[in-house]
């Protein structure tokens, strides 16, 4: 079992009805998540350290995508727990079943959210020309405007390779390796 602790936050109404990562329709009521690494469909205990109280839920979807988060709640699963209200919370993370961080899965990097497409366009051709062997697309986001890296080989240690040769400081640029399978 895989256990993690870290910063929880919820998301809803803007991509209710959409498509999440794993391609079912996002429906905010259900209790599902969306983490950067877990493999789609693993079921996961979310515990909110402050008041013990826990819900179960599916991984439907990748993010969060801000730094210092480890997990986005459905809408459902965060009134469930007590994180509706103050919209983050500290959270105990236990993944069951398909936990892994196996390197073997297919891992990328994705850098945004711009608000600007022209912004994430100019980046995905500086990367084009400084990665000639990845994949490098732009691609709108549910919070703006991403550029993805797909290393020749999809593997977590060349993802680490280049998510470590991109960070910035610019926080709409941080770099996340992020696992596709």
């Amino acid at each position: 079992m895989l256990i993690q602790f870290g910063v929880a936050s919820w998301y809803g109404p803007p991509y209710h009805h959409r498509a999440a990562a794993d391609g079912s329709i996002f429906d905010q009521n259900a209790m599902t998540a969306a983490h950067r690494t877990l493999p789609m469909g693993s079921t996961v205990r979310v515990t909110n350290v402050a008041t013990n109280q826990s819900v179960l839920v599916r991984i439907t979807d990748r993010g969060p995508f801000v730094p210092g988060r480890v997990l986005d709640l459905s809408l459902g699963a965060a009134k469930a727990i007590g994180v509706w209200r103050p919209g983050v919370a500290q959270v105990k993370i236990e993944a069951f079943a398909h936990a892994t961080n196996d390197p073997a899965g297919r891992w990328c990097v994705q850098i945004g959210a711009f608000k600007n497409s022209d912004d994430a366009l100019d980046l995905r051709d500086e990367l084009m020309q400084r990665y000639k062997t990845a994949k490098v697309i732009e691609f709108t986001g549910p919070t703006g405007h991403w550029v993805r890296v797909n290393p020749a080989k999809p593997d977590l240690a060349h993802a680490n390779e280049v998510a470590e040769s991109l960070e910035s400081g610019d926080p709409a640029a941080f770099p996340y390796v992020v696992r596709l399978d």
